[in-house]
């Protein structure tokens, strides 16, 4: 039987209320969000995607993949509020993040609803993964490692706001790429769009933070980095056939990709995987970070 986890959250601090502008990049990044807002909706051309242009099989295969991406945006609707309640409540943070975050919020709505609503006109939403060790790696509980107090709040969003974004984007450009049908386009042209916001604003502010890192903190950030890498991104988290090329998800992205339909094949994955893990080292360097060595069977040592 698995024991109760107790989460020991901040206590909230509110006063002096410092709501300044105090890094201009970001709040720059939120104004940006602001005005380049969009509705699913309407800006979305919905009606010019023809299912007959594809056979069967292509379309069963894409609607696994975007059911399956909605899955993975998913995590921004628990995250993101987490992480901001968490910077409410300690002490000396910011204001302009806490801004930024709350647009963060509304634009990963938006592409969960883009997601679920494509994946509907491609022939319906399927709503959870076939197999235990997929729904296991889903579910990593990170509101909980947000919000306590006992654990790093900088290491956690660099994990996830900087290193994780950096990968959503550079994924989202590929997709984009491959991507032939006019309503796939759309959605990713818009994802893109935001996600460049994300990442950007992932390592403005690790920049900011990191110059106060004291030496154990920085080995922590370094941990938490090599852990999420390791265990869940090379585990098949974005990429699923990095957990098993012969699942039905793994199988599906490469039949998306090969019919123009918003995917990227397994060999540009595989290219930009080894790429993004270098430039996170270098950045992450640049923040006296050191990241190990990683090693996967399909992409050698990284």
């Amino acid at each position: 039987m698995a024991l109760a986890h107790s989460t020991r959250i901040p206590v909230e601090h509110r006063f002096p209320l410092h709501l300044r502008r105090s890094i201009t990049s970001i709040r720059d990044l939120y104004e940006a969000g602001k005005q380049q807002r969009w509705n699913p909706d309407t800006d979305i051309a919905w009606s010019r995607f023809d299912p007959a242009a594809y056979d069967a099989a292509a379309l069963q295969a894409a609607r696994l993949t975007w059911s399956r991406r909605a899955w993975v945006e998913y995590a921004g609707l628990a995250e993101t509020p987490a992480i901001l309640i968490r910077f409410c409540l300690e002490a000396g943070r910011e204001s302009d993040p806490k801004y930024f975050l709350t647009v963060r919020n509304t634009e990963e709505a938006w592409q969960i609803e883009s997601c679920h609503r494509y994946a509907g006109v491609l022939g319906g939403y399927v709503d959870q993964p076939s197999s235990v060790r997929e729904k296991t790696l889903f579910n990593q509980y990170r509101h909980r490692h947000a919000l306590d107090a006992e654990e790093s709040a900088d290491a956690f969003f660099v994990v996830h706001s900087a290193v994780e974004d950096s990968l959503e984007l550079e994924l989202c450009r590929a997709y984009l790429d491959d991507a032939r049908d006019p309503v796939a386009r759309q959605i990713l042209e818009k994802s893109t769009q935001a996600k460049e916001r994300h990442a950007a604003f992932g390592w403005l502010y690790a920049t900011e933070r990191a110059a106060r890192w004291s030496a154990p903190e920085r080995a922590q950030v370094s941990a938490q980095v090599l852990a999420y890498l390791r265990d869940i991104e090379l585990a098949g988290y974005h990429c699923a056939w990095l957990g098993d090329p012969a699942s039905a998800e793994a199988r599906a992205a490469q039949a998306t990709s090969e019919a123009g339909l918003g995917a990227a094949s397994q060999e540009r994955e595989r290219d930009l995987l080894c790429d993004y893990v270098a430039a996170v080292r270098a950045r992450l360097g640049e923040l006296g970070v050191d990241l190990p060595e990683l090693s996967h069977p399909a992409l050698g040592r990284l």
